[in-house]
């Protein structure tokens, strides 16, 4: 998956989360897309600019991917 498409999917996660939940829509995506943001060669910075959401989302992206090992998506 490339990086544009990941962000895509992050921005429309986001932009379709229930009130209150955008950045527990960020950790979900982190988990869920967990092995192809391992193997993008864009940074996490990077991809949540290409989705509009702020660059200082990264960290939240990065803590969905750590959680990824632990959790399954119901």
């Amino acid at each position: 998956m490339t990086s544009i498409e990941l962000a895509k999917k992050l921005k429309d996660m986001y932009n379709n989360a229930p009130k209150g939940d955008s950045t527990t829509m960020i950790r979900l995506f982190g988990i869920k897309y967990a092995n192809e943001l391992k193997n993008c060669t864009s940074s996490m910075s990077d991809i949540a600019e290409l989705a509009e959401i702020g660059i200082n989302y990264h960290a939240e992206i990065s803590k969905g991917i750590r959680l990824s090992q632990y959790v399954r998506v119901k």
